[in-house]
């Protein structure tokens, strides 16, 4: 709390309980034999004129020189020792150190100088700045604020990544309950999501296919369209955008609440590591899911293109063979491939911006948030640059 703040506190509760005093004379600032100040306190001090003698001795420690020796005070006829006063002195103090005069309170009342110790001990509040950084400013500190982060995420990539190896030793120390746990959450809790997604995508697909062919009299080409987009890229990339904007910000806010409530703290303090505990099985279950529910995503996505061949007139073994004619195992391959890095993504940002969180509601919340974008963005990424990988090898 700031000084000032502390003082009138205090003033308030002893205006409600002191009784006004009569004016007394006036507040002076005397010199001494030798060569200091003094400032005598007097009953002028609770008087209606403290405001004007307060700001004529300031006018004069202004005017005053460091050679004029250190500033003390005495205590003539006070009859009141509230934070009124404190505050009065404590001005006082602060601009007679501005002006570089050494200042001796130590013959003040207790009460005093035991309020004005405190206020000191806290330095005053500096002046907010509005002026706005330049163009170069915002862009040295933001990128140096990237530069932190990236370290930071390498740092957590290299932590989880011994922890791996931990686990194939068989040294890493978490409850498998939390485990098995998470892996149903990440599996068959995310069935429904994925099924009802995965079927939309491929009625839609069909429909967009079926519409175009048909105009060229290739409709059944429309099969050949769901099969190898479902298998090689919409398939794993909804289930990767599903699973981040459902698993993943759990992952954020479960870890994220564990942060604000110290328990992140007390396994550390425990000897427990946080990263072992808390991470490795999350991301062990999503990696261990996700190409399972790739599987699943691709099979209703080839059901949703045959709800919409059979209006067309294609019967289920004509979808069939063309489907089967058109995909091969090396195309479902792919799309399982991408679903394990996809599931790694999801696990990790969840659980980095979870451990990164703030000790607020709020920013559990945006840790949550962050880890939705962070992960759906690098599944785009990460797909667009297996997209031209897997076009050089001509795969």
């Amino acid at each position: 709390m700031h000084s000032a703040g502390i003082l009138l506190f205090l003033d308030l509760m002893s205006f409600t309980s002191s009784r006004p005093a009569e004016a007394g004379p006036p507040m002076q600032l005397l010199s001494v034999s030798g060569g200091g100040r003094r400032l005598e306190l007097g009953s002028g001090w609770n008087g209606p004129g403290l405001a004007d003698n307060l700001e004529k001795i300031l006018a004069q420690i202004s005017s005053t020189g460091k050679e004029s020796g250190p500033l003390t005070f005495s205590e003539n006829g006070l009859d009141r020792h509230d934070a009124l006063v404190a505050s009065s002195i404590l001005e006082i103090i602060r601009a007679a150190q501005a002006q570089g005069l050494e200042v001796q309170f130590e013959t003040l009342p207790d009460s005093i100088r035991k309020l004005i110790g405190l206020a000191l001990a806290v330095p005053p509040r500096e002046p907010e700045s509005h002026q706005r950084d330049n163009l170069f400013t915002v862009i040295g500190k933001k990128s140096l604020r990237i530069l932190q982060g990236s370290r930071h995420f390498f740092e957590f990539a290299g932590e989880l990544t011994y922890s791996f190896g931990r686990l194939v030793r068989g040294k890493a120390r978490f409850r498998r309950e939390d485990f098995w746990l998470t892996l149903q959450s990440c599996g068959v809790g995310a069935l429904p999501i994925v099924a009802l997604i995965s079927i939309l995508v491929g009625v839609i697909l069909g429909f967009v296919g079926a519409v175009q062919l048909r105009k060229f009299g290739a409709t059944i080409y429309m099969i050949d369209l769901v099969g190898l987009a479902v298998a090689r890229e919409l398939g794993c990339i909804m289930a990767g955008i599903i699973m981040s904007g459902r698993t993943g910000a759990a992952f954020a806010a479960q870890i994220g609440s564990m942060n604000v409530n110290q328990e992140v703290d007390a396994l550390e303090t425990l000897g427990i590591s946080p990263m072992e505990f808390l991470v490795l099985p999350r991301a062990l279950s999503m990696i261990l899911m996700m190409p399972l529910l790739t599987l699943f995503a691709d099979a209703l996505g080839f059901f949703g293109g045959f709800i919409v061949a059979l209006p067309m007139g294609i019967s289920p073994g004509e979808f069939w063979y063309q489907l089967t004619e058109s995909l091969s195992l090396q195309h479902i391959s792919i799309g399982i491939l991408k679903s394990f890095f996809f599931g790694i993504i999801v696990a990790s940002a969840g659980c980095y911006y979870g451990l990164r969180s703030g000790r607020s509601s709020s920013a559990v919340g945006e840790a949550a948030t962050k880890a939705v974008v962070a992960g759906i963005t690098w599944i785009i990424v990460l797909d667009a640059a297996f997209a031209f990988v897997l076009e050089a090898m001509g795969w």
